[in-house]
């Protein structure tokens, strides 16, 4: 790996561990000081942790807590019970639907009741920590959304330059590189330019068009700094141009309206996954190279069947839920 690459990479990690530090610290916001913590326990569930224990009566009837999402606060969510805990200091509101964990919501309540006295109303703000969110996007992009072996994406590149480990790493660092840069490109243009002049349509030709760039920019690196890094990729790093993978990045984030940060995140997230799927593909491969492998499975057939195992692994990440 060249000394530039290197650099490169800790440049990252920094750039990284800055944007991390620089975040806000997300928590509730509650205008009474009885009430000492709130979460989300699943989707359908609020949880409230209170300073002292809080009457029966008053926790457990639904006309005591109005639910609203915090950018639509005309429309209250529907509260279909309230339990209280046996130590009668957390109070769970549970709702007949399904509510947006993504979303900030404010729980309004009416004077708080403990052991008969009047402890005030209370107005409090429960959201997700934003850093948990972020880690959320970077790790679900990594592996429990892997874009090789749960979305079958980039499988050309992916099966080409999976042979050997130092090409499979350099390729993997290079992609992530190019990932990450035309991603925040693409974010750059598609908010400022696409959207306030309704080109949204042409996203996709815009989006192609900046990979290629940044393709082409890698390749004249690469061609100066490490030739023989170059001459491994071989017509590999073209094809990168057109990877569904590298495409796939900027199109996932317009659609889910993601910021600056967790526009990076998911492209770190998906640059890293591909760099791990390369990884273990080319030692998986490496060793295939010394076994008794029957004839007919030889070459192809067998990486294909390696691959399609490691899906199945994968696989076993679904449905996880990070913070």
């Amino acid at each position: 790996m060249s000394t530039l690459m290197k650099r490169s990479i800790l440049l990252s990690i920094w750039l990284v561990s800055i944007f991390l530090a620089s975040l806000p610290v997300c928590g509730h916001a509650a205008e009474n000081s009885f009430a000492k913590k709130t979460d989300f326990k699943d989707n359908r569930t609020i949880v409230i942790e209170f300073a002292g224990a809080v009457d029966e009566e008053w926790a457990t009837s639904p006309a005591n807590f109005k639910v609203n999402e915090k950018q639509n606060p005309d429309v209250l969510l529907p509260v279909e019970k309230v339990e209280l805990s046996p130590d009668k200091k957390t109070v769970l509101i549970r709702f007949g639907e399904d509510i947006d964990l993504r979303a900030a919501h404010v729980v309004s309540m009416t004077p708080v009741s403990s052991e008969g006295k009047n402890m005030g109303p209370a107005i409090l703000d429960v959201k997700k920590s934003y850093f948990g969110y972020l880690f959320s996007i970077l790790i679900g992009a990594m592996l429990i959304n892997n874009y090789v072996f749960t979305k079958y994406l980039g499988l050309c590149v992916f099966i080409g330059t999976s042979r050997k480990k130092d090409t499979a790493v350099g390729m993997g660092i290079t992609f992530t590189i190019v990932m990450v840069v035309s991603a925040m490109i693409s974010w750059f243009l598609y908010q400022y330019v696409l959207k306030p002049y309704r080109l949204d349509y042409l996203q996709v030709v815009v989006f192609i068009g900046l990979v290629s760039l940044t393709v082409q920019a890698v390749d004249t690196v690469l061609r100066k700094v490490n030739p023989a890094l170059f001459k491994a990729f071989g017509v590999y790093l073209v094809l990168v141009i057109a990877n569904c993978v590298i495409i796939a990045v900027p199109l996932t984030l317009a659609s889910n309206e993601y910021n600056a940060f967790e526009s990076f995140m998911l492209a770190l997230g998906a640059g890293g996954g591909f760099l791990l799927a390369l990884f273990l593909m080319s030692a998986s491969r490496e060793r295939l190279e010394l076994a008794n492998v029957p004839p007919t499975f030889r070459g192809l057939p067998i990486a294909f069947v390696a691959t399609g195992l490691f899906a199945l692994a994968f696989m076993g990440f679904s449905g996880m839920a990070i913070f």
